[in-house]
C-alpha cells in the first residue's frame, strides 16, 4: 500500500520526514475539504437524486415500479446523450444552442436515407453521424477562426437547422421508421442474461481500473486511495448496479402471455459506451486535458503551445458528432422523424442536464458523467411530475428553478474557489 509522505519538525528543529498510510478517515477528510473550497463536483445532483426519488415514491408509489423505472431509461436517453456532448463545448467556455435541432437534423437524414432510399441500417447511421460531423466543423471554424461568438453563431445554427429540417420533411412531412435495429435502439430490451452480464463487465471494468490506477499512482510514489475505499466505491457500483438490473429483468408486461417486457433497455449499454469512452477521452488523454487547459485560460494555452482553434473545432464537432446519437434514440423512439424532432425543450433539457450535474457554465470544469447524472434528474423531474398530474407549465417552471439553482451553486463555487486561491 503506498503512503503519504509528511515533513514533521523533530525535536531538535530538525525537518524529518514521516510517512502516513492513506486511509478512508483521511480521504473523507481530503473531500470535505475540496467541498469547502468550492469544488462539490456532482454532490448536489446524486442529493438531488435521492430527494427527489424519495418524495415522488413517497407522494406516488407506482414511481419506482419497474415499469415505470424502465420509462426513466428510454425517456431519458436522448436528452442525456446530447448533453454528453455539450459538455466538451462548455468545457471551453462556449455554448451551443444548435444542438436540438441538429440532433434533428441527423434524425432526418436517418429518416430519409433508411425509409426513402432504402439504404442499410448501419449506412444511414453513419450517415447521420456525418452530418453531425460536419454541423460541428462548421460551427466550430466560424466559433474559432472568424472570431464569432459561439451564442450568435449557435442561435445562427438553431434557426437554419431548423430550417434545413423543414426542407428535407418537405415543410412538414412524418417519415415513419419501420426497420426493426434502429427501432429497437430506444423500445426494445436486452435478455437478462446480457443484462447480468453487462452488470458484470462494468462492475469487473471499474474495479479494474481503481486497482491499476493505485497501483500506478503508488509506484510513482503518490498518494493512493486505500483499499477499503476502493472496495466501498465498486461494492456500492455493484449494489446499485445489481438492483437496477434485478428489478428492469423483473416482467413489465400486464399480459405475459401475449408478450413479455422485461430485460435491461438497449438504450442503457449505449449510453454507458458513451460514457466510458468520453470519459476515457478526456481523463486519459492529451486531448482531454488540452480541453480543460483551454477552458481554464484560452490565452495561457496558446502561449504554453496547444493548438486552442484546433481544440474549439473539436470540441464543437465531437458535440455536434454526440447530437447525431441523440437524434437517432430519438428517431427510434417515436418511430419516426418529424419538424419537432430535436426541437421543443429538448435543448433546454440537455444544457440543463450538463450544468445540473456539475459542468461548469465558465469552462474548464465537468465531466461526461455529470450529462449523466443530470439527465437522470431531468428525467425524474419530468417523470414524477408527469405522474402527479402537473401541468407543463408547471414542469417548466420547476425544472427551469432547478436549473438556476444549479447555475447559483456553480457561481458561488467558484467564488468560493477563487478566495481560497484554487483558481
Amino acid at each position: 500500500m503506498s503512503r503519504i509522505l509528511t515533513s514533521e519538525p523533530a525535536e531538535d528543529g530538525a525537518i524529518v520526514t514521516a510517512t502516513r498510510r492513506p486511509s478512508v478517515g483521511n480521504s473523507a477528510r481530503a473531500y470535505l475539504e475540496r467541498v469547502r473550497g468550492g469544488d462539490m463536483g456532482a454532490l448536489p445532483a446524486v442529493l438531488g437524486l435521492v430527494v427527489l426519488c424519495t418524495v415522488f415514491t413517497v407522494l406516488k408509489p407506482v414511481f419506482l415500479t419497474p415499469v415505470n423505472f424502465a420509462n426513466l431509461f428510454q425517456q431519458g436517453g436522448q436528452v442525456t446523450v446530447i448533453a454528453m456532448g455539450l459538455v466538451f463545448v462548455l468545457l471551453i467556455g462556449e455554448i451551443d444552442l444548435s444542438a436540438g435541432f441538429a440532433s434533428g437534423l441527423c434524425a432526418a437524414v436517418l429518416a430519409v436515407s433508411l425509409t426513402n432510399m432504402g439504404l442499410p441500417w448501419y449506412v444511414c447511421v453513419l450517415a447521420a453521424i456525418l452530418t453531425g460531423v460536419v454541423i460541428g466543423l462548421v460551427l466550430g471554424v466560424l466559433v474559432a477562426k472568424l472570431g464569432i461568438p459561439s451564442f450568435i453563431v449557435t442561435l445562427a445554427g438553431f434557426l437554419a437547422f431548423q430550417g434545413v429540417l423543414l426542407a428535407i420533411l418537405e415543410e412538414g412531412t412524418n417519415i415513419s421508421i419501420r426497420d426493426e435495429t434502429i427501432l429497437a435502439i430506444a423500445n426494445k430490451n436486452l435478455p437478462a442474461a446480457l443484462g447480468w452480464g453487462l452488470w458484470l463487465v462494468g462492475v469487473g471494468g471499474y474495479a479494474a481500473v481503481q486497482v491499476v490506477r493505485s497501483v500506478k499512482r503508488g509506484r510513482r510514489g503518490l498518494v493512493a486511495d486505500p483499499v477499503s475505499l476502493i472496495a466501498a466505491r465498486v461494492g456500492t457500483l455493484a449494489v446499485l448496479g445489481g438492483v437496477a438490473v434485478f428489478v428492469l429483468n423483473m416482467e413489465r408486461s400486464r399480459n405475459p402471455a401475449v408478450a413479455s417486457l422485461s430485460g435491461v433497455p438497449i438504450v442503457v449499454p449505449i449510453v454507458l459506451a458513451l460514457l466510458v469512452i468520453w470519459t476515457f477521452v478526456l481523463s486519459r488523454t492529451r486531448f482531454g486535458r488540452h480541453l480543460y487547459a483551454v477552458g481554464g485560460n484560452a490565452e495561457a494555452s496558446r502561449r504554453a503551445g496547444i493548438n486552442v482553434d484546433r481544440i474549439k473545432v473539436s470540441a464543437f464537432v465531437i458535440c455536434s458528432a454526440v447530437a447525431a446519437v441523440g437524434g437517432i434514440i430519438a428517431a427510434s423512439r417515436g418511430a419516426s422523424v418529424d419538424p419537432n424532432t430535436g426541437g421543443s425543450q429538448v435543448l433546454l433539457y440537455a444544457v440543463g442536464a450538463a450544468v445540473i450535474g456539475g459542468t461548469s457554465l465558465f469552462g474548464g470544469k465537468g465531466r461526461v458523467l455529470d450529462a449523466v447524472l443530470g439527465g437522470a434528474v431531468i428525467a425524474v423531474i419530468d417523470n414524477g411530475m408527469g405522474l402527479l398530474g402537473f401541468a407543463s407549465s408547471e414542469k417548466f417552471m420547476v425544472t427551469g428553478s432547478v436549473l438556476l439553482l444549479a447555475a447559483g451553486v456553480d457561481a458561488l463555487a467558484r467564488r468560493r474557489a477563487a478566495a481560497a486561491g484554487l483558481r
